[in-house]
């Protein structure tokens, strides 16, 4: 399944849970009514948000997949539920939000290598060895968070503005000490992730040994929609939260980075049984892989620059997940700066 929060044209203030089918966005509440008439789809309680789905647990999942069964070889755009509300609309009809507006943790690991030698290199330093022991994440702001077609700000105080391509994960239910051959069974899905980036703040904070702060905690954007992992299950790699999937990055049309998840160092039961260790990971808690190899302007320009600059378009693809599309903002600078 492919679920989305979203709102229609009629009410773009309130966001709603869906789910993606085809081209369709099914609104879950509506095809609740429709199913109990026309398919006698026993009635039961749907959560209004994502998050409150996710604490629901597997009976609710599976009652969700139920209703996308019983709407199977419809024609959707004839459909109508209670008060003769529609079950579907078209995905370019709707406003999407991101698929939370907040989180209740946001890790972000180091994951793959060839980023991360890249990165070192470009600071004239090896990688520490350390890094081949375990791998290592930061916490980053769960509530500046942006979704697809919104606009992230510039920060005042940065001249040197970059997008990171990763894939993230989001949890399904609490855990802690998981191990990392079964952490699959605490994902719910996954999603595109973009850690916006203030490249030349970034550096002067870990030159003091502590952050990243201020350099990454302004904004992060991710969507469309999170993927239930039985939907990328034929593109399975070697391990446990690892897939065969393209990633790709462009900045005004242009393709700038381009890399596989299948490439990781660290899979996504490793990172998550690191996140756990000795403390619990709860549902809705998102952690990000860190950047793909090539998957930032830092890396394609080693370091130097030209950066991000406002009415810049990004847009993040990984196969099977969508798009990510968000353009920079106007830089707001600060009177006296």
């Amino acid at each position: 399944m492919k679920f989305l929060t979203y709102a229609t044209p009629d009410d773009l203030r309130t966001p709603q849970l869906g789910v993606l089918l085809g081209d369709k966005v099914i609104d879950l509440a509506v095809a609740r009514t429709w199913a109990q008439g026309a398919r006698s789809v026993p009635a039961e309680d749907l959560p209004a948000s994502l998050i409150e789905l996710i604490y629901a647990g597997q009976p609710t999942w599976n009652y969700t997949q139920s209703l996308l069964n019983a709407l199977e070889g419809e024609h959707l755009p004839h459909l109508k539920g209670a008060n003769r509300k529609p079950v579907s609309y078209n995905v370019n009809q709707v406003m999407i939000y991101p698929p939370m507006t907040r989180l209740g943790s946001l890790r972000d690991f180091y994951a793959f290598e060839a980023h991360v030698t890249a990165a070192f290199a470009i600071r004239g330093r090896e990688v520490p060895p350390e890094w081949h022991q375990f791998p290592v994440f930061y916490f980053s702001n769960p509530n500046a968070i942006y979704g697809p077609g919104e606009t992230i700000p510039y920060p005042s105080y940065t001249q040197a503005l970059d997008y990171e391509l990763e894939v993230a994960c989001v949890i399904a239910r609490p855990g802690i000490d998981i191990p990392a051959e079964s952490a699959e069974e605490y994902i719910f899905g996954y999603t595109i992730f973009n850690d916006w980036s203030a490249r030349d703040i970034q550096q002067m904070e870990m030159r003091v040994g502590l952050g990243p702060a201020k350099g990454k905690d302004f904004a992060s954007s991710f969507g469309p929609w999170i993927v239930t992992s039985d939907e990328l299950a034929d593109r399975a790699a070697s391990r446990p939260g690892v897939y065969d999937l393209e990633m790709t990055a462009r900045v005004n049309g242009q393709e700038r980075s381009r890399g596989n998840w299948k490439d990781i160092h660290y899979s996504f039961g490793e990172m998550i049984a690191r996140a756990s260790a000795g403390t619990y990971l709860l549902p809705g808690d998102v952690i990000g892989s860190g950047t793909v190899g090539t998957g930032c302007l830092l890396e394609m320009t080693k370091g130097e620059g030209p950066w991000l600059e406002p009415g810049d378009q990004v847009e993040l693809e990984i196969e099977r997940l969508g798009k990510l599309v968000n353009r920079v903002g106007k830089q707001v600078t600060i009177a006296g700066t």
